[in-house]
């Protein structure tokens, strides 16, 4: 895995301990021995899978700043919120998920990692939003295309906060029919940035501010 995952971190001026190392390989060995018996990914190489889930994850960090607070709906494994709790552990970060057998074991890798930053919720975001609650940033990872995004993300954003949508390479079509949705929620695009991950693999990170 490090021989994967240094070379592209010390390229895009990402530092990782050992320790954060050590917890970015436990994590991807508890949801590859939990994939056997449930569904949490496709992907089972474990160098496809340091590549397109864990540094896929790592590639928003630059885009975290100073917040206290994140949410990750939709988060599945625990991508990129689980990644983001490694790495920023003062960054204080809920894992959203609405099939319960997801978040047990989420819960359970959180547990064992020992992290002290991190939960995992059994709920949607929409009705986490009716509750009031919000944070500083939410991010969501091939979870639905923007227009109903904007819907179920924007209104769990604080005002001020910024929702992160992590996207294929061309969204331009996706965005311009979110547009409508975007503006009603008071959600202003700010960027979209092409990532690349590997010199095949690119993806969009596209974030909205909410006014």
């Amino acid at each position: 895995m490090q021989n994967i995952i240094l070379p592209w971190a010390a390229k895009n001026g990402i530092t990782i301990t050992e320790a954060q190392l050590n917890m970015l390989s436990l994590h991807q060995t508890c949801v590859l021995d939990a994939n056997q018996h449930m569904n949490l990914t496709a992907i089972t190489n474990p160098a496809e899978f340091a590549t397109k889930h864990i540094i896929d994850s790592l590639s928003v960090l630059p885009y975290v700043g100073d917040a206290k607070s994140l949410a990750d709906v939709g988060t599945g494994a625990g991508f990129p919120g689980l990644v983001l709790a490694i790495m920023q552990p003062d960054l204080q970060i809920t894992l959203i998920d609405s099939l319960r057998k997801r978040v047990f074991f989420l819960q359970e890798t959180i547990a064992k990692l020992g992290l002290a930053n991190v939960t995992a919720i059994h709920t949607r975001a929409e009705d986490l939003a009716r509750q009031g609650k919000t944070f500083d940033i939410c991010t969501a990872r091939a979870v639905a295309q923007m227009d109903k995004l904007a819907k179920w993300v924007l209104p769990l954003t604080a005002r001020g906060g910024r929702f992160i949508a992590m996207k294929g390479p061309n969204v331009s079509d996706e965005l311009a029919k979110a547009k409508p949705s975007l503006t009603k929620l008071g959600g202003v695009l700010k960027t979209v940035d092409v990532v690349e991950i590997t010199p095949e693999i690119r993806h969009s990170i596209v974030v909205v501010r909410r006014n």
